[in-house]
């Protein structure tokens, strides 16, 4: 992709924003010290996720820990345009290279915490990457079953706790398209995982992930 991120930030916070640069892991971003070669961290190592890899473009600590907080639980939408240009430095990931993308899924939420906080961040910043790389939102995954937080669940009971919870929109077709889905933070994979395994499910080519922040 050719479309470059330029979020404004101060001096201050830019310098304090920590983003994800080589070494890090393959599939899942996460950084480590001290190892050159491209590698698979100790987390993903034998783990089978359905989607191919995850690109997260900022760790989430400090200002981004933040503005992510103040999205989601403070309902400043505006910030979604503001992370939204940071996910964009993500297109540029030589992962994405030579890659077409048919289109951008955002997670969902579940109809009732979709109600509580009136807006699904993941789509707020899948429109704003959407309008400025010209690839088209698609809208087609659902919550089915609600999941509650999973903030304190290891990966094992996140995957149990996400066990069909989601499911293909009536009428989507997908088959033979490559997919990138979006999210706010990526933390186990979990949630991404069980969202690429649905798309898969029904004949999608590929299915990565694109994230602001790696927890």
């Amino acid at each position: 992709m050719a479309v470059r991120g330029e979020a404004d930030f101060c001096g201050g916070c830019e310098r304090a924003i920590e983003r994800v640069r080589a070494p890090a892991c393959g599939v899942c971003s996460q950084p480590f010290h001290g190892i050159i070669d491209e590698f698979e961290c100790p987390n993903c190592a034998g783990e089978q996720f359905a989607f191919e890899f995850a690109v997260c473009v900022v760790r989430s600590r400090g200002p981004v820990r933040e503005l992510l907080h103040r999205l989601k639980y403070g309902r400043e939408v505006w910030i979604g345009r503001v992370l939204g240009e940071l996910m964009l430095e993500g297109l540029e990931d030589s992962r994405f290279e030579g890659r077409t993308i048919d289109a951008l899924v955002p997670v969902p939420l579940h109809p009732v915490r979709m109600r509580e906080r009136e807006f699904n961040q993941a789509a707020v910043m899948a429109g704003h990457v959407s309008k400025r790389s010209g690839i088209p939102v698609a809208d087609i995954i659902k919550r089915v079953r609600p999941t509650g937080t999973q903030t304190r669940l290891d990966r094992r009971h996140r995957m149990q706790n996400l066990r069909n919870a989601f499911a293909l929109r009536k009428n989507a077709d997908v088959k033979d398209k490559s997919l990138v889905l979006l999210d706010d933070v990526l933390t186990t994979g979990s949630t991404l995982d069980a969202c690429a395994s649905v798309l898969l499910e029904h004949g999608a080519a590929s299915v990565c992930a694109l994230t602001v922040a790696r927890g």
